[in-house]
């Protein structure tokens, strides 16, 4: 049976979340079947840099392994 599995991080951080993600994946042996992506820019609340990082949500769906 496929399941999903949500990651959640930031913009400024994406190369720790596909750390993340690709430890998971080697961790469990999942069967990805599909990744999709989403990221929310922020309004307000500028930093030194210009603006807040973005929410940045990665969506896995996979088949747990055997």
């Amino acid at each position: 049976m496929r399941q999903l599995k949500i990651f959640k991080s930031i913009e400024t951080e994406l190369w720790n979340m596909e750390k993340e993600i690709n430890s998971w994946a080697q961790e469990t042996g999942a069967q990805i079947v599909s990744v999709t992506g989403n990221i929310a820019p922020q309004t307000g609340g500028s930093t030194s840099h210009g603006f807040a990082s973005s929410d940045v949500l990665v969506i896995v769906l996979y088949e747990p392994a055997a």
